[in-house]
C-alpha cells in the first residue's frame, strides 16, 4: 500500500512529478508542463520579462525567452514575425517594448527570408519615432547596420506624409540617446519629395533636440527670421507644425493656446514653462491622443485645469465611456488599471507631484477598464475564480508595470464577476479565502481585497480541492497565477479530474498565465483546459466560447 501512495498517477505530490505526464520542475521545485515554444512566445510579448518574477531574475527571464524566440526563429520565421506584428497592431500586450525586442531578434538572427520579413513589419510594430529608436537600440546590440537595414529605415520615413512625418519630427525627438539625425545619418534614405528633402536636411542641422534647439542666436525676432529660413522651401513653402513650434518659444500662454489649438500642436513641442499654464492644458485637450490624456490627467488636475463638477471634467469623463476611442488608440486595460490606481492615490509612483484625484475622474477610468474589453457577455456558467495570494505573485509587476501580478489578476476576475450570474471568487496560496466581490465592487475597492495578501506557499489545487470539499456546482474553474505551484499533495490537474468524477460535472480549467515563464499548470493533453496569456481585450471573450 505504501508503494502505491509514493507513486500514484491519480494523487502526486507537487513537489514530484506526476507518473508518466511529462512534467518538469518549475523554478519553485514544483512540478508542472513545460509551455510549447509558440505559448511562450506569446508570453514574452504580451507580458514581457521587465522586473523578472519572484523566483526569475529580470536578467535570466529574459535571457531564456530570447532564447526562445530564436528557437521559434529556427522553426519557422515568417509566423514568428507575423505573430509579433499581430500582437502590436492589436494592442494585445501592455507594452510595445517586447515586440520591438522581439521584432530585431528576427531581424538579426531569421533565415534570409525571415530577416526580409522582420524588416518588411518594421513600420507595423514602430509606428511612432520612439519606437523606432528602441528598434536602433536593440538592433544595435545584435547586429551591423548592413544594407536591408538601412533601406528599411529609410523606408520608414520616405512613406510617412509630410504632415505625418512633420509630426513625428516634432512629438517624438529622442529616446535613450538616439535621435531622428542619428537614423538619418545612419540610413541615408533619399528623399522622395523635395519637401522631404527639406526636413531631413532641417533635422540634421538642428541636432540631436530636433524643434527644441534654437537655430540662430540673437534676438526672438532674428531667432524666429532664421528658424522661418531653416523650414522653407525654394517657392516659399512652410512646414506649418514646424513653424508653429518655433512661434511658441516666444510666445505668452494666450497666445500659445492659439497657436496650438491652430496647429493641433502636440504636448512635446510646448516649451517648459509653458506647460505650467491652465489655458494651454485646455488647447492640448482638444486634440490630444487618448494614450497621452490619460497619462497626462494627473498633471492636468495639479495645475487646476480638471475639477470636480467643471466642463472638463465631463469631457474627460465621456471621452473614457467612448469604446470606439479605446479601440482605435489601442488602448490597453492594464493602462486603464494603472492609470486609475496612480490617479486615486494622488501622486506619482515615486512620489513626486501630489493633487487632489476628481471622483468623476475615478468613476470614468473605473469604468473605461470594463469598456475596454470586447462583447464581454453572460455563458450562463457556473464559475469559481482562484486568484493565487502566494508570495510570488505579490512580488513583482505585471509587463514592467507597478501593478502587482496579484491586482492584475484581480481586476481581470473582476470582468467575469461584472459579466457572469454565478461566480464564486477566492483567493488562495496554500489556504483558500472567500473574496467579497460583487458586481457593485468598484475596481479599487477590488484591488484592496488582494493588494499585498501574502498567504505563503502556493498549491494551484486549492480551488478545485475546496470546490470538492464543499460539494460546489462549478462549471469553470479560472485560476490566475505564475504556475510557480511546489506545495500541494495533489497536482492541480489531478484535483480537477477528481473533483468531475465526484461531482458528475465536466468541469473545465482555465489558466490565466501572469508571467512570461514557460511553465503551466494545465495539462496539454486534456482538452478541457486551456491556457490564456494576460489580460487583452480579446481574452474574456475567448474564455466565455472555450466555457460554452
Amino acid at each position: 500500500m505504501k508503494y502505491a501512495q509514493l507513486f500514484n498517477k491519480k494523487s502526486t505530490h507537487q513537489s514530484q512529478p506526476t507518473p508518466g505526464a511529462g512534467q518538469v520542475q518549475n523554478s519553485a521545485g514544483g512540478y508542472a508542463w513545460a509551455v510549447n515554444a509558440w505559448m511562450q512566445l506569446d508570453r514574452f510579448l504580451i507580458l514581457g520579462s521587465e522586473d523578472g518574477t519572484y523566483y526569475i531574475s529580470e536578467r535570466k527571464l529574459t535571457v531564456d525567452n530570447a532564447k526562445n524566440v530564436i528557437a521559434c526563429l529556427l522553426i519557422d520565421g515568417k509566423r514568428v514575425v507575423k505573430r509579433i506584428a499581430e500582437v502590436s497592431q492589436k494592442g494585445q500586450a501592455p507594452k510595445n517594448d517586447p515586440a520591438i525586442f522581439a521584432l530585431a531578434l528576427a531581424a538579426s538572427y531569421g533565415d534570409e527570408e525571415s530577416r526580409a520579413a522582420a524588416l518588411a513589419a518594421l513600420p507595423a510594430v514602430c509606428r511612432t519615432g520612439t519606437h523606432l529608436f528602441q528598434f536602433a537600440e536593440a538592433i544595435d546590440g545584435l547586429r551591423g547596420w548592413g544594407r536591408g537595414l538601412r533601406r528599411a529605415v529609410g523606408r520608414w520615413y520616405n512613406d510617412k506624409s509630410v504632415d505625418d512625418l512633420q509630426y513625428q519630427l516634432v512629438k517624438y525627438v529622442q529616446r535613450g540617446g538616439w535621435s531622428h539625425r542619428d537614423m538619418l545619418r545612419l540610413s541615408h534614405p533619399v528623399p522622395v519629395t523635395d519637401d522631404h528633402k527639406a526636413l531631413y536636411n532641417w533635422v540634421v542641422r538642428c541636432g540631436t533636440s530636433g524643434p527644441d534647439v534654437g537655430v540662430s542666436g540673437g534676438s526672438p525676432e532674428t531667432q524666429r527670421r532664421d528658424a522661418s529660413a531653416t523650414h522653407r522651401l525654394e517657392g516659399d513653402v512652410t512646414f506649418e507644425l514646424i513653424d508653429a513650434v518655433e512661434r511658441l518659444k516666444t510666445a505668452n500662454a494666450k497666445a500659445a493656446a492659439a497657436i496650438i489649438r491652430d496647429n493641433r500642436v502636440p504636448r512635446e513641442g510646448i516649451p517648459t514653462d509653458l506647460l505650467k499654464e491652465p489655458q494651454v492644458w485646455d488647447a492640448l485637450l482638444e486634440d490630444m491622443p487618448m494614450t497621452a490624456m490619460i497619462r497626462n490627467l494627473a498633471t492636468m488636475t495639479r495645475i487646476g485645469l480638471i475639477k470636480p463638477g467643471s466642463e472638463v471634467a465631463q469631457k474627460v469623463a465621456f471621452r473614457l465611456a467612448d469604446a470606439d476611442r479605446l479601440r482605435k488608440a489601442r488602448v490597453h486595460p492594464v493602462a486603464l488599471l494603472i492609470a486609475e490606481r496612480t490617479y486615486e492615490s494622488g501622486h506619482g509612483l515615486k512620489g513626486s507631484g501630489m493633487w487632489t484625484p476628481v471622483p468623476e475622474v475615478i468613476d470614468a477610468l473605473d469604468a473605461a477598464f470594463y469598456t475596454a474589453f470586447e462583447n464581454v457577455e453572460s455563458t450562463g456558467k457556473r464559475y469559481l475564480l482562484g486568484i493565487d495570494v502566494s508570495g510570488s505573485m505579490s512580488m513583482h509587476g505585471v509587463a514592467g508595470s507597478p501593478l502587482t501580478a496579484c491586482e492584475a489578476a484581480t481586476a481581470m476576475a473582476m470582468v467575469t464577476v461584472q459579466s457572469e450570474k454565478t461566480v464564486f471568487p477566492m483567493a488562495f496560496a496554500h489556504v483558500f479565502k472567500p473574496l467579497p466581490l460583487s458586481k457593485r465592487t468598484r475596481l479599487d475597492d477590488a484591488l484592496r481585497h488582494t493588494r499585498n495578501q501574502n498567504f505563503g506557499a502556493t498549491d494551484c489545487a486549492a480551488p478545485m480541492l475546496y470546490a470538492t470539499e464543499h460539494k460546489l456546482d462549478v462549471d469553470v474553474f479560472v485560476v490566475y497565477t505564475d504556475n510557480e505551484t511546489w506545495a500541494g499533495s495533489v497536482h492541480p490537474a489531478q484535483a480537477l479530474r477528481q473533483y468531475r468524477e465526484r461531482s458528475g460535472i465536466m468541469a473545465k480549467l482555465i489558466v490565466v498565465g501572469i508571467v512570461s515563464n514557460g511553465f503551466t499548470i494545465a495539462d496539454p493533453k486534456d482538452g478541457g483546459m486551456l491556457d490564456v496569456v494576460g489580460f487583452d481585450t480579446t481574452v474574456p471573450q475567448v474564455m466565455a466560447e472555450f466555457a460554452k
